[in-house]
């Protein structure tokens, strides 16, 4: 969704970098850039008029005057200021002191307040809590039917005794939710309230009987990120109405500009505190200020990239990963191979997790061009292959290629370049795990691998100094013979061992006092 804003702020980025200092001019065409490009996002005049004001005052100060590198100084000044009108520190759920914790859902029809209840239900429950669904939109048709299917995904409770399409009292529903509750005991109940397309008054009555009835810890407004200017609007006439605690961003996956998403917070005076970022209900986590504004600078968000992994990848499963591959590159076969690739899957699209890592907005438009069905299609060519092939991928001849290809439905190529690739990533695992490091790069001490003291670096080692070159000098030459004339004469002395002298060699070390107690009496 920030794709604009992003490119926008990295061309202007651009031209500040090569630059010993920094001129008022310079900061002012900076500040005229940035402006175009968060009005262009679509974010809130007076969230911008704000926000460039505050990095000119900065910008102008001594805090880029006397850095050693201006350009990086001023985009750490954007980046912060970024995060402060993101809602600066992330905002956590506030739980009761006696469950049932109570969150209602509020907003305007068509934001994905439904949808959204299973994505937030889901994330709790993985969080470690027993929540349950509480279906009080009885107006829309089969909005209470839609409720029961995504909390049934979901794989949480849900309560729905009215059938809803305009019959049944939402207020009644949401008091009986709480005794509900406390007999099946679930710690926490998420309201889904009724919306309208647009502000009305029997909106916000509805709401706020709802609100009194069950004093809810946290009321969270829903807002479709690609709605625009709206956006501010909206939250500010729930905010009059209704009032709300925080912000949650739906369809921040859209290709709308967005930017009006950015000025919420800033222009309601509540964060936000979680964002749906696609249709699956794991398309849903934390709001994190600090990360957003660090994905909308091009610098990626290595820590959410970090957490997905760590709630993928067992521990236990990393361990037998890693002492397989340490016993040689042979051990890791085709099927680990699929197994691997299935566990990256399970994080999510395979752009998205690549769009989270530093760098990579300069390749935005390769990255949008990956097909996640390409994993697919490499699960059926390994699938079609016989146990034997999976284990042994050298047996895998012309024949056996045109029998798997057949089998998975791709061509005889699609199968040898898997082969291929997966001979290049065995190797490369094997080495990463035995402490090689990555091709080209320095190896641990003792360790195959350039810079890892192996066999090859020895080698070069000794060939250089056995071809050591005499000095075409007389007078350097003469010294340097009788230098290595002196060295001989000391490790040639009888009894030398290996080259030592008299006072190195073995029969004439003293131990330590302290040691010498350690030992038993002669």
């Amino acid at each position: 969704m920030f794709d604009t804003l992003s490119d926008r702020l990295a061309a202007t980025f651009k031209n500040l970098r090569g630059k010993g200092r920094l001129s008022e001019a310079d900061i002012d065409a900076t500040s005229r850039e940035i402006r175009i490009a968060l009005l262009e996002a679509d974010v809130a005049l007076p969230v911008v008029r704000a926000f460039i004001k505050q990095v000119k005052e900065r910008a102008l100060g001594a805090e880029v005057s006397q850095a050693l590198n201006p350009a990086q100084q001023v985009i750490k000044i954007v980046n912060e200021e970024l995060v402060g009108i993101l809602g600066g520190e992330t905002r956590r759920l506030r739980y009761a002191k006696t469950p049932p914790t109570v969150i209602m859902l509020a907003g305007l029809q068509g934001a994905g307040k439904t949808t959204l209840a299973g994505k937030l239900g889901r994330w709790l429950s993985q969080q470690g809590h027993t929540p349950m669904l509480v279906a009080c939109d009885l107006q829309r048709p089969n909005a209470v039917n839609q409720l029961t299917v995504v909390a049934e995904r979901a794989g949480v409770a849900i309560f729905a005794p009215e059938p809803g399409n305009g019959t049944g009292d939402p207020v009644q529903v949401a008091k009986d939710s709480i005794k509900q509750a406390r007999e099946k005991q679930h710690d926490v109940l998420i309201v889904d309230t009724a919306g309208r397309l647009g502000i009305d008054e029997e909106l916000m009555r509805q709401a706020a009987d709802i609100r009194d009835a069950v004093s809810p810890d946290e009321i969270l407004f829903v807002v479709d990120a690609m709605i625009g200017q709206d956006a501010v609007t909206t939250a500010e006439a729930f905010q009059e109405g209704v009032g709300f605690d925080g912000v949650v961003l739906s369809k921040l996956d859209g290709d709308a500009r967005g930017g009006a998403a950015l000025s919420v917070a800033q222009v309601t005076g509540k964060q936000i505190m979680f964002a749906s970022n696609g249709e699956k209900l794991d398309d849903f986590d934390a709001f994190h200020p600090d990360r957003m504004a660090s994905r909308i600078l091009g610098m990626g968000d290595m820590l959410t990239l970090i957490e997905k992994a760590e709630q993928t990848f067992s521990q236990q499963e990393a361990e037998k990963m890693a002492a397989k591959l340490s016993k040689g590159p042979k051990e890791f076969t085709l099927d680990d191979f699929l197994a691997q690739m299935e566990q990256v899957q399970k994080m999510g699209s395979i752009s998205k997790l690549l769009g989270m890592m530093p760098g990579m907005g300069q390749m935005k438009d390769q990255i949008d061009n990956l097909d996640d069905r390409d994993v697919e299609r490499t699960a059926a060519i390994i699938k079609s292959m016989t146990p034997t092939e999976r284990a042994e991928p050298n047996v895998i001849n012309g024949s056996r290629r045109a029998r798997i290809a057949k089998g998975s439905g791709v061509e005889v190529s699609a199968v040898k370049n898997l082969v291929e690739r997966f001979f290049e990533a065995r190797k490369m695992m094997s080495k990463m795990a035995q402490g090689g490091g990555m091709p080209g790069m320095p190896g641990a001490p003792g360790m195959p691998g350039i810079g890892g003291g192996g066999t090859k670096k020895k080698a070069k080692q000794q060939k250089k100094a056995k071809g050591k070159r005499r000095s075409g000098n007389p007078m350097k030459r003469k010294q340097e013979e009788q230098e290595a004339a002196e060295r001989r004469a000391v490790g040639g002395q009888p009894g030398a061992a290996f080259g030592q002298a008299e006072d190195q060699r073995v029969e004439n070390f003293e131990l330590p006092q302290e040691f010498k107690d350690m030992l038993p009496p002669k």
